[in-house]
């Protein structure tokens, strides 16, 4: 079963969507499941001042992308790499075992932002 916060942020998402001039997009999925997430990020002075994403998969996967959006909002770069999957998942109310990976995803896909983020600033 799923807890209301799950629910909340399934149904009416805060940070859905993309930004068009990302400074860093990150994308990862899971084969055995099938979701996928696409994070998208704006970076100033160190701080990810915006993010947004895109995720195809379940009601899990949807809200982990959306609370790891949230805790990464106005966090310095290195501070929102250290957010753990079992943060999201305590945030969210705790999800169902079998539905933990879905917030694994979520710290991958920010990772993987972060990183084209920063391979576009040594261009």
């Amino acid at each position: 079963m799923y807890s209301k916060e799950t629910i909340k942020r399934f149904s009416d998402p805060q940070f859905v969507g993309e930004i068009e001039d990302a400074d860093g997009v990150g994308e990862v999925g899971n084969m055995k499941c099938g979701d996928v997430m696409k994070m998208f990020i704006k970076v100033k002075d160190d701080v990810i001042t915006d993010i947004k994403f895109k995720t195809y998969g379940c009601m899990a996967a949807i809200a982990a992308s959306d609370m790891m959006c949230e805790l990464a909002k106005g966090k310095k770069i290195d501070d929102a790499l250290k957010i753990t999957a079992k943060e999201i998942t305590k945030d969210l109310g705790d999800l169902p075992p079998v539905k933990f990976h879905c917030s694994i995803l979520g710290t991958h896909a920010l990772k993987k932002a972060v990183e084209d983020y920063k391979s576009k600033q040594k261009a």
